[in-house]
């Protein structure tokens, strides 16, 4: 008998007929009561780990970007997140001086730091520049961050005879190499030499073809502005759109094999990496938050418990002044950067998004998440798109060709 059932799984797996649906799906932890079905899956990298940095904008734009590599089919190759770290961090401490220190200097940055990093520095693979040279196997930039910010203040008070050297960046630069590594002249790529500017051209990543969405009413619609949050150090614009066409992009990109980049706020109750959703519960009593996480995880790797994250509750129906409110109140905050590969439904019919996230895999789903519609768009701070991805009346509406 026992045979037979399995003869038969294989038969109706082979032919594409749906088992029963708790045999057939995804469940949001062991034991969990979420069964997600996956509607598509968008091929990228494997899950990697941020460690103890606040380098999720590198680590999930590149991911991004990887999968962009292979949509346009050139061979699958992970990044080195630590070589567009090192750039950043001599971009963001120049205009730090720039501006007397009344700008954002720290561990965090914005998907677009990847491109102009890119396009100043070049690019890497991952096994030319892991950014280790400390002595440890996984990254912290604790000590690192506080020698650089430490310097830079001292800089910024313009010491010797109230101007500055042209000695100052270098000393910044040997720091940071100190710590990272120098960036490499050449390297090899299956059996070609490049160096990170020729590798950035072969990749052939046009940056006039991605494009930043958010959703505000501070600004108008259908126009772009600068996020207003810290780690926007760049000060690079984005699109606004009304918050259904928000969704629907989003929605439109990866029922269409394209992938996002998605930057949230993730300090919610209910957002739970050890549960494996994200959800905005319409009782919020049904959650709690046990003790927290270090800062550049905003709590987020904060125990979360309750009732919600063990079956499908019904969620907040949320609306374009509730998400403004939000930011506005400063209970929607930029914390954390991740990557959209896919969409899936629970049992009741219920949209998400399927998250990679950069935390490693120490969760029942391996290091990625499922994140609810309502999620989706209360707490979205932006996206970061191909701008293919979006359907062509709101392109047009944009103005983007």
């Amino acid at each position: 008998m026992k045979k037979f059932i399995l003869v038969a799984l294989i038969i109706s797996s082979a032919f594409g007929l749906k088992a029963d649906f708790r045999n057939d799906t995804i469940r949001n932890k062991k034991d969990g009561g979420y069964f997600f079905s996956e509607i598509t899956k968008i091929d990228h990298n494997i899950v990697q780990n941020q460690c103890r940095t606040g380098t999720c904008w590198s680590y999930s734009s590149l991911s991004f970007f990887e999968s962009e590599l292979i949509r346009m089919g050139k061979p699958k190759v992970n990044l080195s997140e630590m070589f567009i770290v090192r750039g950043a961090y001599l971009e963001k401490a120049k205009n730090y001086i720039r501006m007397d220190g009344h700008f954002n200097f720290g561990q965090g940055g914005a998907f677009h730091d990847i491109l102009v990093t890119m396009d100043r520095y070049g690019i890497v693979p991952e096994a030319d520049y892991n950014g280790l040279q400390y002595g440890t196997d996984k990254h912290n930039h604790s000590e690192m961050s506080a020698m650089l910010k430490g310097m830079l203040d001292a800089v910024k008070r313009r010491p010797q005879d109230k101007k500055l050297t042209p000695n100052w960046m270098k000393a910044v630069e040997g720091t940071v190499e100190a710590y990272l590594g120098e960036a490499p002249e050449k390297f090899t790529f299956e059996g070609k030499e490049y160096t990170p500017l020729s590798f950035r051209d072969y990749l052939g990543i046009d940056a006039s073809n991605y494009v930043s969405l958010t959703s505000f009413t501070h600004h108008p619609f259908y126009s772009t502005f600068a996020i207003e949050v810290p780690d926007n150090w760049a000060m690079q614009s984005s699109y606004n759109l009304p918050l259904e066409e928000f969704w629907q992009v989003m929605t439109y990109s990866l029922k269409n094999g394209y992938t996002f980049a998605w930057g949230s706020d993730v300090s919610e109750k209910g957002f739970s990496f050890k549960n494996g959703i994200g959800i905005v519960p319409t009782h919020d009593s049904l959650l709690k938050v046990v003790g927290k996480d270090n800062k550049h995880f905003s709590d987020a790797g904060a125990d979360k418990i309750g009732s919600a994250f063990d079956s499908p509750q019904a969620e907040k129906t949320i609306t374009q002044e509730m998400r403004q409110m939000g930011f506005d109140n400063k209970t929607t905050t930029d914390d954390h950067g991740m990557h959209a590969v896919g969409l899936a439904e629970d049992q009741k019919g219920n949209m998400y998004v399927k998250i990679k996230n950069s935390w490693g895999t120490p969760n029942y789903l391996k290091g990625y998440m499922f994140i609810s519609e309502a999620y989706m768009k209360y707490k979205t701070i932006n996206i970061q798109i191909h701008k293919d991805a979006i359907p062509k009346d709101i392109k047009k509406k944009l103005g983007i060709k």
